[in-house]
């Protein structure tokens, strides 16, 4: 079977590691693009290997019950919403099942209570954060290029492709954000290219507008940031006016110069147009400033459920000691303050550790200690003696997990409970397969912070076992 032959009458058994469709054919398993499991259909074979087949969706002869008409006239060419042709009870129980189910099979673990997924009230127009890239010739899909008589590219802002830097698609709607969002961005692009603004040219590194960033809060406040890439003074003020006189929604219109090859404008100034640096955002009793830099959870009403989980499995009792690893702007640290004696946030980003600082002071929390450092250096004996032995850590890694030696500093440390919080099941397993010489597993939960997409949280509960 070579590649570009068709595979016809398939049937779509389940979900593989990263949500791709699985089915099977002549003794192999064929991972399927634009599936859902129940469904049956006709495929063309991408890639032909030795032990499996990677092959898209051409025609659906039996739509799943699952499936649904996906709602977003971008769904496909974005890598936004993947599963977004899939209902969402059906996505939630495959997110429950696969993170049991890795648990079980990578960590080789017996978990004693696995409490049901928490599913997300909106699944829809959850995220406070969206970044869009300005491009000087949009990216078209296969049938708009064919009737594109004219064969003129037009300006982009929207999504880069997923893999693809210099491919950018042009967004005309996105049902990530509120419809706000939306009308900021459009209004944007139609004031810069009736006024001749260059977009940027991602080869050549040319062009004013590079991105723009909007966030907002569940409180209603809205931050704007336009990243353009030298100063052209009356250029900016001109958009950025515009901006502040069109949209009084808008409370913090901030921009930020960028020459450099790259995106990120973490090492870069912040410079204010209009309105406050910060915008405001409130998880349960507490108040978190967000600045541009700022890192946060992108689906604060989930991040409340999360956090509650992540108390309820810490069970304080208000005498301990709490080391939050992995702490990021100190979100959790925070929330569990009021219910301990003290707790002792680590991350290895500054910015970030400055921004737990100003929200610790914004909330009136004097128990809590936030320290900059790579963990795995700064967590050792001498730590553990100045600030004393944890009875509980709260561990919130990134999507590779724990390093090997924060996990054998914990098995020496030996604290009465672990809560490991986790955006990627898999390492979790790995990192609870470790622990397992001294912790079991008591209970779990997943959470879904991501619909219409295969990423799941989950929260692990682990007690000292001997």
């Amino acid at each position: 079977m070579q590649s570009n032959k068709f595979i016809k009458d398939l049937p779509v058994t389940g979900f593989a590691n990263e949500g791709k469709s699985i089915a099977h054919a002549e003794g192999k398993v064929v991972f399927v693009k634009g599936a859902v499991p129940g469904d049956v259909v006709n495929v063309r074979v991408l890639r032909n290997k030795r032990d499996y087949i990677e092959a898209e969706v051409m025609e659906i002869v039996q739509p799943s019950k699952d499936r649904q008409q996906p709602f977003c006239p971008h769904f496909g060419p974005c890598g936004g919403c993947q599963w977004q042709h899939m209902k969402y009870t059906a996505q939630l129980a495959y997110k429950d099942s696969a993170a049991s189910e890795t648990l079980e099979r990578l960590g080789k673990l017996s978990i004693k209570q696995k409490l049901p997924i928490v599913g997300s009230d909106q699944d829809r127009y959850y995220r406070n954060k969206l970044e869009f890239t300005f491009s000087h010739k949009e990216w078209l899909t296969p049938d708009e290029f064919r009737s594109n008589t004219s064969e003129v590219r037009s300006p982009a802002l929207g999504y880069h492709l997923p893999g693809a830097f210099d491919r950018v698609f042009d967004v005309k709607t996105c049902y990530l954000q509120p419809h706000l969002s939306d009308r900021i961005r459009l209004a944007i692009k139609i004031f810069t290219l009736d006024h001749g603004y260059d977009y940027f040219d991602l080869r050549k590194q040319t062009g004013l507008l590079r991105n723009v960033i909007i966030r907002m809060t569940t409180t209603g406040e809205v931050m704007v940031v336009v990243i353009f890439t030298h100063n052209e003074d009356k250029k900016i003020r001109a958009l950025l006016e515009f901006l502040r006189l069109e949209f009084p929604e808008i409370t913090s219109l901030l921009y930020v110069l960028n020459s450099k090859k790259n995106d990120s404008i973490y090492d870069l100034e912040i410079l204010n147009y209009f309105g406050r640096n910060v915008i405001r955002e409130r998880i349960g009793n507490l108040d978190f400033n967000i600045s541009a830099k700022s890192f946060f959870q992108t689906n604060t009403r989930q991040a409340e459920k999360l956090y509650d989980c992540i108390k309820q499995f810490a069970a304080l009792k208000g005498n301990e000691i709490v080391y939050d690893l992995y702490t990021g702007t100190g979100s959790i640290a925070l929330f569990l303050a009021d219910s301990c004696k003290k707790v002792i946030g680590i991350e290895q980003l500054e910015q970030a550790i400055v921004d737990a600082r100003i929200n610790a002071s914004l909330n009136s929390i004097s128990n809590v200690a936030f320290y900059s450092s790579d963990i795995s250096k700064i967590l050792n004996s001498t730590f553990v003696k100045e600030h004393g032995t944890p009875e509980v850590v709260i561990t919130d890694p990134p999507r590779a997990g724990m390093h090997k030696d924060v996990v054998g500093e914990l098995l020496k440390m030996e604290p009465q409970k672990i809560v490991y919080v986790s955006c990627n099941v898999a390492t979790q397993a790995r990192d609870l397969h470790l622990l397992s010489e001294k912790y079991s597993v008591e209970k779990t939960r997943a959470f879904d912070l991501f619909p219409q997409t295969h990423h799941v949280e989950n929260v692990a509960e682990l007690l000292k076992s001997f």
